[in-house]
């Protein structure tokens, strides 16, 4: 999935900008990586511990044991290499702000057609609901069991959730390449979601 994401070369100088930040070992680099893409592209093993070192090859980063974990610090001259190619860095920037859109496009494109195939089965199953109760000869306007309905309904909602999880966390990881969050975007983001959460009880209580 890496070439999808970066070009050839951008994961490595993607890297080292991270350790720039702060020494990490492996496993963080991942999750850093995996945070930056709202967890739509998370590298393997395979893709980042080859190239970091490969980095220590090259002297731009060094590697110190700490028990059973490695942990990755920039050296000088990776800082140098890091400056020397910011320009490098601002294009990486609008690489992962467009894989961060083509991977929600596909995120929805994805969700869209699992919505549809999930009123396909709701409809087939109140087909075959009816079907077996006017078969038994109980009622001949028979309505599906409450019971499909629900665990239908639950599914729709779960869908529904996670196409907004994955489009809001595109959105704010655009926003925050580009010119950063305010603080008070995020807590107006906290207040939107708790109203929704308490209208989404009164409803479920009522």
């Amino acid at each position: 999935m890496t070439p999808a994401v970066f070009s050839h070369g951008s994961l490595r100088l993607y890297l080292l900008s991270l350790l720039d930040e702060s020494p990490k070992h492996g496993y963080e680099l991942i999750q850093a990586l995996t945070d930056r893409f709202g967890g739509t592209y998370s590298p393997s093993a395979g893709t980042i511990y080859p190239r970091l070192a490969k980095l220590e090859e090259e002297g731009l980063v060094t590697k110190t044991s700490m028990g059973r974990k490695s942990v990755y610090a920039i050296t000088d001259a990776g800082r140098d290499e890091v400056r020397e190619r910011a320009s490098d860095l601002d294009d990486i920037e609008h690489e992962v702000t467009d894989s961060l859109r083509r991977m929600a496009d596909e995120v929805r494109s994805g969700v869209n057609q699992a919505m549809k195939s999930l009123r396909a089965e709701l409809a087939a199953a109140a087909r075959e609901s009816k079907q077996d109760a006017e078969q038994q000869g109980r009622v001949r306007d028979a309505r599906p069991d409450p019971r499909v309905e629900s665990r239908f309904a639950l599914r729709e909602a779960e869908i529904v959730l996670n196409e907004f999880r994955q489009q809001v966390r595109a959105d704010l990881r655009e926003a925050s390449a580009r010119h950063g969050i305010p603080d008070a975007t995020v807590a107006q983001l906290r207040t939107s979601l708790a109203e929704v959460r308490a209208n989404l009880l009164s409803r479920l209580r009522a």
